[in-house]
């Protein structure tokens, strides 16, 4: 491996891009110093420019590189969760271009808690820009194998860290004006948050930085997606069955029967182990021939709060037709 993670660095400080595991997704990664690097992000994904990328860093240490006027509370929650599945909105230092923040004066930070990621950077010895390495709007990736079979040929090298252990991105938390805000929820919580800082982070308000997935379509298969209640999905299934449609379920419950046409992925009962599995079972049943997927809804409580928000997004993109 230590060769790879060395052709890795030698195709970063060449300005080429190489995705890469991190406890939540696969990243698609680019010297977040080089505006020409990180330009190759944003056609690689065909993303809108104006839509900030994520900073990866390698140690806590490294935040006052890359951030100014760092509050206290930035420090506490690295401390506490770094490495970690938490991104934190500072504003930028002189040194962050443009092209990663989309021009705005706040940028996205974080230490991600995979081996192979913090060998990267620690060799890198920089900060690497890196959303999920996907098309823009569509499916995160938690194999190496999802990365080859979205980007292909325009990524230079893909590192295979085995499958993502969260499987969701990470919480997004602003603290560039003041009180914290969670402007993305993950698989750190509110509660997490405010266990450390000892008050409840807000929603963000009109005024909110732009961060990554944040748009309403997000996460989306290119198959309509449904999201419904447990009592509404199975008449759902049978008005569809009964129109000919090919249906795929994922629900907290086995299969009630057997049909013609329908594929039923019956998934974990816990919000991490969903989590877990979610994009990888959402490719599959948008690479099954499906005509419609449908999915129960999660429960209305807070650790569930980051997977219905993955699914409702991925609801409002889904289908060929709406391409984001």
């Amino acid at each position: 491996m230590a060769a790879e993670i060395a052709r890795a660095v030698a195709l970063l400080r060449a300005g080429e891009l190489v995705a890469f595991p991190t406890e939540t997704v696969y990243g698609l990664g680019a010297d977040a110093a080089n505006p020409q690097a990180v330009a190759k992000i944003f056609a690689a994904k065909e993303r809108p420019a104006n839509h900030p990328l994520i900073v990866h860093l390698a140690a806590a240490a490294d935040i006052d590189d890359w951030a100014r006027e760092i509050p206290d509370a930035a420090y506490k929650l690295a401390t506490a969760f770094w490495p970690g599945p938490l991104t934190l909105i500072l504003k930028r230092s002189a040194k962050v271009p443009d092209a990663v923040t989309g021009g705005q004066d706040t940028v996205g930070l974080r230490v991600p808690d995979h081996p192979l990621a913090l060998e990267l950077l620690s060799e890198f010895n920089g900060g690497i820009a890196a959303p999920s390495a996907n098309r823009h709007g569509r499916i995160s990736p938690t194999t190496a194998a999802h990365v080859h079979r979205e980007l292909g040929e325009t990524v230079s090298m893909v590192l295979d860290g085995g499958p993502c252990q969260v499987g969701i991105e990470s919480t997004i938390v602003d603290l560039s004006r003041g009180a914290p805000a969670i402007l993305r929820p993950g698989a750190i919580t509110a509660a997490d948050i405010s266990r450390v800082l000892g008050v409840a982070p807000g929603e963000g308000g009109k005024d909110k930085p732009r961060v990554s997935g944040s748009l309403a379509s997000h996460y989306a298969p290119e198959t309509r997606l449904r999201v419904l209640g447990r009592h509404s999905l199975l008449p759902a299934v049978q008005t569809a069955l009964a129109a000919g449609q090919r249906v795929a379920v994922i629900a907290r419950f086995s299969r009630p029967w057997d049909a013609t046409g329908l594929d039923w992925v019956a998934a974990p009962e816990d919000a991490k182990g969903y989590a877990f599995e979610l994009y990888a079972t959402l490719r599959m049943l948008d690479e099954s021939g499906a005509d419609l997927i449908l999915v129960e809804a999660p429960q209305s409580t807070e650790e569930w709060q980051a997977v219905a928000d993955r699914l409702q997004r991925a609801a409002r993109g889904s289908g060929a037709e709406d391409e984001t």
